[in-house]
């Protein structure tokens, strides 16, 4: 499953119709299934984020805003939605697995860019449907990550 947090919408709709200051840079980060994300999830500290290690970086993979990062953008009448697409993100694990421990990467979540990794607000998270581990020299590879907006 994927869906948006609350936070998520707020910051969007301030983003588009307000005009507030957009992140510089977005990042999608690897969560363990901890804690799922939800419509209520706010930031990072309120899930747990895989630990970094072994070429994952504490924050996750640094997305700029634009064509090349959000490569597809598509208005979809027949389904009455919007939807724009991560480009492939990928990491390589070196020196060990990805995740460095625990039980493996459960969730991504899209989050914006603030300084302290815990305090990134979350907008966007998607189900990977099992704990994913990789091991070292091996990728993981989260392709065509789709952000919707749907008519209800």
């Amino acid at each position: 499953m994927a869906g948006w947090t609350n936070r998520g919408k707020y910051l969007v709709l301030s983003y588009a119709l307000r005009a507030a200051t957009r992140p510089t840079n977005f990042y999608v980060a690897l969560l363990a299934a901890t804690t799922a994300p939800t419509a209520d999830t706010n930031t990072l500290s309120d899930v747990s984020e895989i630990p970094a290690g072994n070429e994952y970086t504490s924050g996750g993979f640094q997305l700029t805003p634009g064509a090349t990062d959000f490569d597809v953008l598509t208005e979809d009448d027949a389904n009455d939605r919007g939807l724009i697409q991560v480009k492939d993100v990928v990491w390589t694990a070196s020196g060990g697995p990805i995740p460095a421990s625990g039980l493996g990467a459960r969730y991504a979540a899209l989050t914006t860019d603030e300084a302290t990794v815990a305090n990134r607000q979350i907008l966007y998270y998607w189900d990977l449907s099992d704990n994913r581990i990789v091991s070292a020299t091996q990728t993981l590879t989260l392709q065509n990550l789709e952000v919707r907006i749907n008519e209800s």
